[in-house]
Formats: structure tokens, sequence, C-alpha cells
């Protein structure tokens, strides 16, 4: 789901240490798909010795967040599916045809523990398919390489954003969004990503300019979701006293390591 890369950053004021790193954007539904819960009523984590899921508040934060995750999983599986008909070799459509299985295997992971919960894997989805749809109508690829690169940043992007909520989260959520994080498929992406730009040094600013491009997208997407689905007031900072200032500190960070993996390719962020 991402490449692997990892940053701290202090967001949080309680005493907990809150890892934060970096995944698909998040998508926007209508407020009306679920009711606001305001930062000091939202549900947090139980303690270890609780099923902190028996809390329906709680639960339906997580329903929340992993439908999204699933249903970026499933874009990424079809995405890469289909941007694979254009690889430039075979060993190539090989690869993307390895990474959109892990994807689909990731789909199933999350489909199953929300099932545990009592909810279909369709029905959580179910609010963010036209978002999710719709930013992939406007990001759409204009060739291999770019479909190449819209898999590493948008990957790494959510990676970044759904670890940063899950340090929020219960052990066994947390797992899970560790589990489907293992950042093998980005590493694979960014080394094939650096032979085509040693390859064809003329694709080094077209990449660049695409890579800014989709970073803003999934700012303005993963900004959404936190208003829309009360992600950030309800789970990452329902202890803060000021959690705008602390969104804004998690974009921040988002964004560094974004400008970090552009730099480790030789592009400008």
């Amino acid at each position: 789901m991402n490449n692997g890369s990892s940053d701290r950053t202090a967001l949080s004021a309680t005493d907990t240490d809150r890892t934060q790193d970096h995944r698909s954007p998040a998508a926007v539904t209508d407020r009306s798909a679920a009711p606001a819960v305001s930062p000091d009523s939202a549900p947090t984590p139980a303690s270890a010795g609780e099923d902190a899921l028996a809390n329906p508040r709680y639960a339906r934060f997580v329903t929340d967040l992993l439908g999204v995750i699933a249903y970026g999983e499933l874009s990424g599986f079809e995405r890469l599916s289909s941007d694979a008909r254009f690889s430039p070799s075979l060993a190539d459509r090989a690869s993307l045809g390895r990474l959109a299985v892990l994807e689909f295997e990731h789909f199933e992971m999350v489909g199953r523990f929300v099932g545990g919960l009592g909810v279909t894997i369709e029905e959580a989805m179910a609010p963010f398919q036209v978002s999710v749809d719709a930013f992939h109508e406007r990001t759409r690829p204009g060739d291999w390489y770019e479909s190449l690169m819209k898999a590493y940043v948008i990957d790494a992007f959510s990676g970044d954003f759904y670890r940063a909520l899950a340090d929020s989260l219960d052990p066994r959520t947390r797992e899970l969004i560790s589990a489907i994080d293992s950042g093998d498929g980005a590493d694979h992406l960014q080394r094939r990503l650096k032979e085509a730009l040693a390859d064809d040094p003329r694709l080094a600013s077209r990449l660049a300019l695409w890579g800014r491009r989709l970073v803003g997208e999934a700012l303005t997407q993963a900004q959404r979701v936190g208003m829309e689905r009360e992600y950030l007031a309800g789970l990452l900072f329902a202890d803060e006293a000021d959690h705008d200032q602390h969104t804004t500190a998690l974009f921040s960070q988002l964004t560094r390591n974004h400008s970090r993996r552009m730099s480790a390719l030789g592009l400008t962020a």
C-alpha cells in the first residue's frame, strides 16, 4: 500500500506517542450519510482490557474508515489490472498484475474484518463509491509512466493518512491496517520509476508535474473526508482542544513525506 518510508510527528497533547507515517485518497460523502459528531462526544478506543468495537458509535467510525480503505483497495486492483495492458514489457505487465492481486487480497482482508462487525463490505464501501470514482476520473493517467507514478504517489499518501488514523484506534483495527501495509508494492514501483527516469530523462519534468497534481488532489480528498465523515475530529484528535491546528500539522507532514519521496526519485515536488 505504500513505499514503507516512515515519519513521526507529535500531533497529540496526550501522553500517548502517535506515529505519523503515510495511502488511495479518502473519499467524500454527503453529510446526511453519517450524523456529525462533535469532538467532545466522539468515541475513543477502549483500554486494552476492553472490546472497543463493542461501542456502537466507535464501531461506526471504524466501519466508515475501513469502508473507504476497502474501496480504495478494490479500485487499486481494478486500476492496476487495467494499466498492466499498456506495460512496455511482459515483465512490467506481470509485475503490475502481481500488485493488483495484492490489492485484492487486502480488500478481502478488510471485508472479512468488517463482516465480523455485522456489516457487509458492500454497505461499508457504498458511501465512498461516487467520490473515489470521481477522483480517479480527475486523475486519469495519460500513459503507462503516469499510471506508475499515480500508483506510487496515491498509495503512499493514503498509507500515511490511514496509519495516522490507525494510531488512535483499538489494537485489532490497528493490526489490520498494519497487515495491509507491507510496503512491498511501493518499493517495486519506486525502483521501476527510477529505471524509467534513468532510461529517459525527458520524463522527469512531466512526471514531477504529474506528481504535484496527484498530491494536490489527494490532499483535497483527505481534507474533505475529515470534514464530511468526522474522522479527524472523531478519531485522531478527539482529545485535542484545537483539532484544526493538529489537522493542519498532519497534512503538512503528509506533504513533506511526499516531497521526500519525490526527491528520492530525483524529482522536484
